[in-house]
């Protein structure tokens, strides 16, 4: 598959990039304020090969924000990613279910298993809550188990960024175990040539001025 407007080495480096990544993994974030811990979220699903990324906003102080949706969305590693976001928190949960057999939260509760005890082989959508009261309530009911980092300071906290790091590498070193990042670009298959037809997009696209990848 040629294009007339990008190099092959292009090309092939976008078939690289989507040949690692990890399709059946998602990430979910519940109305976390800091844009920062966003954009440095973004960064880590990009750096494992996790493409997907929700935003469920349903604190009003975040509702009808345009920011939100995009995220400087014309700048940096968003734009490589599949953002999705919702306001209504039974809609978001529908469609992780279309695609995810397993929600699973950082939460603290007693049966909360250790980071390191999660099989994140499975088909998964990984859920992190805000920056000071961090998943609610209503979205934990959905959630098929929860795990908890261990930690052994005095302070029992990590930024939801840093915890979100922590999480995929660890299922970036599951998976890596397992050769799931040892697959190669397949032209039969259609989410891979969609990918590939998205990433063209987005290099063809106009740059703003304030542009930087």
């Amino acid at each position: 598959m040629g294009h007339p407007n990008l190099t092959d080495e292009r090309l092939e480096k976008f078939k690289h990039k989507i040949s690692k990544t990890q399709f059946d993994v998602c990430v979910v974030l519940e109305n976390v304020h800091d844009k920062h811990n966003i954009g440095a979220v973004c960064r880590s699903c990009d750096a494992v090969g996790v493409r997907t990324l929700y935003i469920l906003d349903t604190d009003p102080r975040l509702l009808n924000n345009q920011r939100r949706a995009g995220i400087a969305s014309s700048t940096g590693v968003v734009k490589w990613l599949d953002i999705r976001h919702f306001t209504d928190l039974e809609a978001c949960v529908k469609d992780i279910r279309a695609n995810y057999d397993k929600i699973v939260g950082t939460h603290l509760s007693h049966e909360s298993a250790s980071l390191y005890d999660i099989n994140f082989s499975e088909k998964l959508a990984l859920v992190f809550g805000n920056e000071h009261m961090g998943i609610t309530e209503e979205l934990i009911a959905h959630c098929d188990a929860n795990y908890i980092i261990p930690q052994f300071g005095m302070v029992q906290s990590l930024n939801i960024s840093v915890a979100c790091a922590v999480s995929l590498y660890e299922l970036c070193r599951q998976r890596i175990k397992e050769q799931k990042y040892e697959l190669t670009f397949d032209e039969s298959n259609e989410v891979h040539t969609q990918t590939l037809e998205r990433f063209i997009q987005v290099q063809l696209s106009p740059k703003p001025s304030n542009y930087k990848d």
